[in-house]
């Protein structure tokens, strides 16, 4: 991984990561349908994880409010079925609509695939955890009640695996599966130790 990707991700992890339950919260404000919320905050990791640079912003908090704004916007002009009062705010914000191309479908179900087995190359515990807290959206505490771990085991396998799927995404496929195995193999360790 270059210097610039390094920065990135550790940016991501860093910057972003401790913003997310506020940026769902929003979501949820916002009155986005709970089911999407998760497809969101995931789609908002991958477009900030995908920069190039990061230097220029100066509020992350912020940024990532506006990167998850922006999808919420881009779902809104692809749906088909709008609710009522949707319609005013894509009209207020002179939205013009289109359907995705064939290409863009095709691409987006690839990219979910890719970051699936992505998912099921993490260690154990950590794809565990991992699935329990980005896919079921269960909170640190109930993930920890539910296993018998503490919430900083929680917290640091969601991190750990999101840093390796961040590296994977931004490295293609090759050296982060292996890092990904790697990882895997340590992290059998790692669980067998409980840290």
């Amino acid at each position: 991984m270059d210097d610039d990707r390094r920065r990135v991700v550790a940016w991501v992890g860093r910057d972003i990561l401790p913003h997310e339950a506020d940026v769902r919260a929003w979501l949820r404000r916002s009155m986005v349908p709970v089911n999407e919320i998760e497809d969101i905050v995931q789609d908002a990791y991958c477009r900030l994880a995908g920069m190039t640079e990061v230097g220029h912003i100066a509020n992350p908090r912020a940024y990532f409010f506006t990167v998850a704004r922006s999808i919420v916007v881009d779902r809104m002009r692809r749906a088909r079925v709008v609710r009522m009062e949707t319609v005013a705010e894509i009209d207020a914000l002179n939205v013009v609509w289109d359907d995705p191309s064939p290409e863009r479908i095709t691409a987006a179900r690839r990219e979910l695939e890719r970051v699936k087995g992505l998912i099921a190359g993490l260690p154990g515990r950590c794809r565990h955890i991992f699935e329990l807290r980005k896919i079921e959206g269960l909170s640190q505490r109930e993930i920890a009640k539910r296993l018998g771990v503490t919430e900083t085991i929680v917290e640091n396998d969601v991190v750990r695996g999101l840093r390796l799927i961040l590296k994977a995404i931004a490295e293609g496929e090759g050296e982060a599966a292996e890092a990904i195995r790697t990882e895997r193999s340590h992290g059998r360790t790692r669980d067998r130790k409980g840290h």
